[in-house]
């Protein structure tokens, strides 16, 4: 496959993730309705049997999550795309990846954030830091096109994951983003 833009690659289990989170908030009629709004040659692609282990264009992804922001929440994108982060950490912790979960457990999942980050991105590393008992700091270096819209994705994953760990009311701010010119960017997870 040839991948377009920089270079940068997702793997095509966050693509299916999204495909997945439309159905089951409105059927086929809503996909229909988000892939409407994206170029034909990603339609294209979407409608065909996406593989989970394969790796697609980072950008197919920024547009289709861009695409269903501006469906499913036009006054308040940001929440969207943290609900779009929640639903592909739901879907990949019940799913395939569910062996990063252990009850009650927040710290043993974010100690793997190298290994999970892999799961998503060809490019980058992210790193894990224990804060306390209950707080932890993740780092993400060297992510290619890196968007404000990209974070909040990953703001929802973790905080839906700390939850699925056992933690409760999850917080995650996200004080340094290299899309606002820092050198990385950095999550601040802490739960009850």
């Amino acid at each position: 496959m040839v991948l377009e833009g920089s270079g940068s690659r997702i793997k095509g289990g966050v693509l299916i993730s999204r495909l997945n989170m439309l159905r089951q908030q409105g059927g086929q009629v809503r996909v229909d309705q988000v892939l409407g709004r994206l170029p034909p040659s990603d339609q294209a692609l979407l409608r065909k049997s996406l593989l989970p282990v394969a790796w697609y264009p980072l950008e197919l992804n920024l547009r289709l999550d861009s695409a269903i922001a501006e469906v499913l929440s036009p006054d308040d994108e940001g929440r969207a795309f943290i609900e779009m982060g929640r639903a592909s950490a739901e879907e990949s912790l019940r799913g395939p990846q569910h062996g990063f979960l252990r009850p009650g457990d927040p710290h043993f999942l974010l100690s793997q954030a190298a290994r999970i980050y892999r799961f998503y991105y060809a490019v980058g590393s992210r790193t894990y830091d224990r804060t306390g008992p209950r707080s932890a700091v993740l780092r993400t270096f060297s992510a290619e096109n890196v968007t404000q819209a990209d974070c909040l994705t990953i703001v929802g994953w973790h905080e839906r994951a700390i939850e699925l760990s056992g933690g409760l009311s999850p917080r995650i701010t996200h004080p340094m983003c290299r899309a606002q010119g820092a050198p990385h960017c950095e999550y601040h997870c802490c739960w009850d």
